[in-house]
Formats: C-alpha cells, structure tokens, sequence
C-alpha cells in the first residue's frame, strides 16, 4: 500500500475511534479543508473542526472504502451515521473525500456531499423543501462557522 493510501487509513482509523488529536496529526500545519459546510478551513481550523464535531457527535459511526493513493493525491469515500445535535434527527451522509499531500501529511481536504440531500435528514420537512435554496445552505455555514468559533474560544484556540 502506498504511504499516503496508509495515511488516508490512519485517518479514517483515528475518526471511528473518535481520536481528533490523531487525525489532527495527519494535517500539515498549513492544510487547508473545503466541504459544502466549511468551504475554507485553513490556519489549524480543520483539526479544531474535528475536534468540535467529534466532541458533539458522540453516537457518530463510520465507514470508509475505496482508499487510493499516490504521491500526490489520494481519494476516500465514507459514510457518517449520526443524530444531527439541533434537531436529533438521523443523518447518513455520504462523503467523496479527495486529499493532496506533502512530505508524508495531508495539505488539503476536500470532502464532497449533496447539502440539499443533508438538509433534508438533518432539518426534516424545512431542509427537503428548501434545502436546495442559498439561504438555507448560507445558513447552515453561517451557524457552522458560528460554532467553530465559539469552540475555538472555550478551548483557547482563537
């Protein structure tokens, strides 16, 4: 298996034992991290955001396959089980995961899922009918970024 193929596992390892500080290693310390949630994490803020959603999700499950990589990039595809903290909800989310490396680390994070299919299980009747919309999905990273902020600062970490 390929060095970076064997990172992509150690981060997927460290995820389902719910070990941010782990997954945190995988990251260079100048990563950068995309998804339709967080569009761009930067500046330490993808291993805060591991920590924040792990520390929140403590039910969450997870599966991966479909691990490749070279010495340049790598792909994944995993799946989250969990109950969406606001409204308790059950979401399966399935996730394309694309990561670039250096130096044996992850330099960027790009996870890929359909925002409106999100909405639906974790906001019900509200995100299936207008999940799809800019103003839902401006406000779900509005209240995401929101978080991640508050936190940062609880934990000292501005």
């Amino acid at each position: 298996m390929h060095p970076n193929a064997e990172l992509i596992e150690r981060f997927y390892q460290a995820f389902q034992r719910h070990d941010a500080e782990a997954m945190a290693a995988c990251y260079a310390p100048d990563a950068h991290f995309s998804d339709p949630v967080f569009p761009d994490l930067s500046n330490g803020d993808p291993a805060n955001m591991w920590r924040m959603l792990l520390l929140r999700a403590a039910e969450l499950t997870l599966v991966y396959r479909d691990v490749s990589a070279d010495d340049k990039t790598g792909r994944a595809h995993w799946t989250a089980t969990y109950p969406f903290s606001k409204t308790g909800r059950t979401v399966v989310n399935e996730i394309d995961a694309a990561f670039e490396f250096r130096d044996g680390k992850i330099v960027r994070h790009r996870d890929s899922f359909d925002l409106w299919r999100w909405s639906g299980m974790a906001l019900g009747l509200k995100g299936k009918l207008l999940g799809w919309s800019p103003l839902v999905q401006n406000a779900v990273r509005a209240q995401a970024a929101a978080g991640l902020a508050a936190f940062k600062a609880k934990a000292g970490n501005p």
